[in-house]
């Protein structure tokens, strides 16, 4: 029996790249999947699509996660099609791209720039809210956010997100100890630079070849590296691991 059998996950961000690969991957393992997307119908669709060609259930839903009333309209459907979520994965990232050439300094970067990155918190916050009422109803439920390696080793100094995404460590680790009671797990996955997304695409082959360089696997993540480090957290073999992030980088960070 597959592990997540039975079980509804929610993924945001998931049309395209990491998101795709979580969806899929929570999918192939028995869970019926929501692959939420903001702009890209086709590709949305194109992933449940996939799922559901498999043999499994899924379907594509747009919604902002920053828009508090879109997010319960994506939940109530969810709970109305599949039954209450289970899994919830906060993957859903403000427009960023990895540009080390043309990234903003700390001379230049201004207020609205975090406030900006800071919408992944936002929506983390919006759906997670959504969610935990059903899952302190069946009993349990795993929340999973997706971090980044920058907090710990800021090996390209991109201000804005990291520090978004360090914000995220300290909301998934305050919602962990409050959620824990609940048999509600909160953990996260921090990934280090991914190859085959659009966000990484502008980063040059110097800043590859020396993160690939300086990595013991001596290679760059994948998608579904990170999709497999999700997994781990959303399954059972994780019943008693809350409020931790795994460093999924191939052993570029040690921490």
């Amino acid at each position: 029996m597959s592990v997540l059998e039975g079980k509804v996950a929610l993924v945001t961000g998931a049309s395209r790249g990491v998101g795709a690969a979580i969806a899929g991957v929570l999918a192939d393992e028995g869970a019926a999947v929501v692959v939420n997307y903001l702009k890209n119908e086709e590709l949305a669709e194109g992933v449940a699509g996939g799922i559901r060609g498999l043999g499994g259930r899924a379907f594509a839903h747009r919604a902002d996660v920053t828009d508090e009333a879109a997010v319960m309209e994506m939940v109530e459907r969810a709970t109305g099609e599949f039954g209450p979520i289970d899994v919830l994965v906060n993957n859903a990232l403000p427009d960023y791209r990895f540009d080390p050439a043309g990234r903003k300094d700390f001379g230049s970067v201004r207020w609205d720039d975090y406030l900006q990155q800071l919408g992944g918190l936002k929506g983390a916050l919006h759906c997670s809210q959504a969610v935990v009422p059903g899952m302190v109803e069946k009993g349990g439920g795993r929340i999973v956010s997706i971090l980044s390696n920058l907090i710990n080793n800021p090996v390209v100094p991109y201000h804005d997100y990291t520090t978004a995404k360090s914000a995220l460590l300290g909301f998934s680790r305050n919602l962990a100890a409050e959620l824990g009671p609940h048999n509600i797990t909160v953990n996260m996955v921090a990934g280090g630079l991914i190859d085959e997304t659009d966000a990484s695409a502008p980063t040059t082959e110097d800043v590859r070849r020396l993160v690939a360089g300086s990595t013991p696997l001596r290679r760059l993540g994948t998608p579904d590296d990170l999709a497999r480090a999700v997994l781990m957290f959303a399954s059972p073999w994780s019943d008693f691991v809350t409020g931790q992030y795994v460093t999924c980088d191939g052993g570029l960070v040690m921490a």
